[in-house]
């Protein structure tokens, strides 16, 4: 099959190969960090001639008996050896019971050097955290970024690409499929149904499935709306659901737990006070958001605002909405020191549109930069210093 290198994440891990640090890959299933394991082994015999690289696949049958540590740390010690340093890859840890234990015996000796990934937000909670605190490099994992799109799909730097990439979204493994919407949609129904049995019905011992699966509807019908457990509650009221709030914030919880989707707080942008009610939900992965409810011409905007987000926080910006007032600004974006305020408009079709996107950024009193994302075919450029950037630039120019 042919290599292609996701470097971005291979930059991120190389400086830590043969340090005393154990390096912890996380995100949403399928997103590929099995291939970035697979691509870490191949730099590390490049490296080291002598390496002994032992392998984990949870995802694998032949690794159905490692259940537990003990499991763990008995296969391993089997293929270990004693003058050579051991690279141990174990990909879906968090499958193995009190798999922190293991990790912490291999981190004692000196010749082990540790990868693992995982695909539950709370992977470093707990013991393991605590135990290993200082010692342990976390790099969350996204799916493809624009740039990566293009290179594995083999497609033109262009706005039909970008088409494809707001339908279909970022998995890696889509690059093997036919892009038609029948085809890459029943892919991502299937990883859709794994994550949901596999990552939160299953770990969690969930009973009502249908509240579950209706949830996640609610969410996918919603990206970038203001929500609330009581909000949503209600809306289960109405539909004959009688479901409280406090179980609508932990079922949501546990969709973000397993990366499904994303919880975004709002702050003031003039007092920094963070609130604790009315977020917004994104989806990691909006081909999955597309496969649940279907590519609609009325959601652009919704895909818009949900591009941009992963594009932020894969660009390692912190990301909040922004309240100012009774007004709102998409995102507030800090990174190194510096913010960005960025407002999603899908087209900016008259002068009370444009009003409403750049006027609130315009009442943003500071000089940091602000932005307005469009998909106009033709932007502003610039509007009393505020830039106006279709998408497709957006993600060409901005990191």
């Amino acid at each position: 099959m042919e290599n292609l290198q996701r470097k971005f994440y291979l930059d991120k891990v190389e400086p830590f190969i043969g340090k005393n640090l154990i390096k912890v890959l996380v995100g949403q299933r399928r997103v590929g960090k099995s291939y970035l394991l697979l691509q870490l082994i191949d730099l590390i015999k490049e490296k080291d001639l002598n390496a002994n690289c032992v392998f984990v696949d949870k995802e694998k049958y032949q690794f159905d008996e490692i259940k537990n540590y003990s499991n763990l740390i008995e296969y391993i010690e089997q293929k270990m050896e004693i003058d050579r340093t051991n690279y141990v890859f174990i990909d879906e840890i968090q499958d193995i019971e009190g798999f922190e234990k293991a990790l912490r015996h291999f981190y004692s000796y000196d010749n082990f050097d540790i990868y693992c990934t995982g695909s539950n937000a709370n992977l470093l909670s707990g013991e393991l955290a605590s135990y290993l605190s200082g010692r342990y490099i976390e790099i969350k994992v996204f799916g493809l970024s624009w740039n990566e799109f293009l290179l594995f799909h083999k497609l033109p730097n262009d706005k039909s690409s970008l088409e494809k990439y707001l339908i279909f979204g970022g998995l890696p493994f889509i690059k093997n499929l036919p892009l038609k919407e029948e085809i890459v949609f029943d892919y991502l129904k299937n990883i859709y149904s794994t994550i949901i049995y596999k990552d939160i019905i299953s770990r969690f011992n969930i009973r009502n499935t249908n509240f579950l699966e209706n949830l996640v509807k609610f969410a996918a019908n919603n990206v970038g709306n203001i929500l609330s457990a009581k909000k949503i509650s209600d809306y289960l009221k109405s539909q004959k659901t009688n479901i409280s709030p406090q179980v609508v914030l932990t079922y949501l919880d546990y969709l973000c737990q397993a990366f499904l989707i994303y919880k975004v707080n709002r702050s003031d942008i003039v007092g920094k006070k963070v609130f604790e009610v009315g977020e917004k939900y994104y989806f990691e992965d909006w081909g999955i958001k597309n496969s649940i409810i279907g590519y609609q011409q009325t959601h652009i905007n919704q895909l818009l605002e949900n591009i941009v987000f992963i594009h932020l926080k894969t660009n390692n910006y912190v990301v909040f909405v922004g309240k100012l007032g009774s007004k709102e600004i998409d995102f507030i974006c800090e990174k190194d020191g510096t913010i960005v305020y960025i407002q999603c408009a899908y087209l900016i079709t008259d002068d009370n549109v444009r009003e409403r996107e750049f006027g609130n950024l315009l009442e943003i009193k500071d000089n940091y930069r602000k932005i307005v994302v469009s998909l106009d075919n033709f932007t502003l450029g610039n509007y009393k210093g505020i830039e106006h950037l279709h998408l497709f630039d957006f993600l060409n120019t901005f990191n």
